[in-house]
């Protein structure tokens, strides 16, 4: 998959968790259900995939509110597909 639309994918879904004012520390897999499936149904993805974008998503959150700087040069630090 290209890098630039699996970002993309990140973004979108990371969107709709700003928009349900979902929690970046969330990991109750319940609550993340939502998302998996929209990933799954829009993305095409399997299982295992969505929930993967999920997790990203949730990270790339986290370090877009980390006071420390910009996701997208430290995402490399933590392994995120995003860069």
């Amino acid at each position: 998959m290209d890098e630039e639309v699996y970002n993309q994918q990140i973004e979108a879904i990371a969107g709709a968790m700003i928009e349900d004012d979902l929690s970046i520390d969330e990991q109750d897999p319940a609550n993340l259900e939502k998302y998996k499936e929209k990933a799954m149904s829009v993305y095409n993805l399997r299982d295992e995939d969505a929930m993967k974008l999920v997790y990203e998503a949730l990270l790339y959150l986290k370090l877009k509110n980390s006071p420390d700087g910009d996701p997208l040069t430290k995402g490399d630090q933590f392994g995120a597909g995003f860069s």
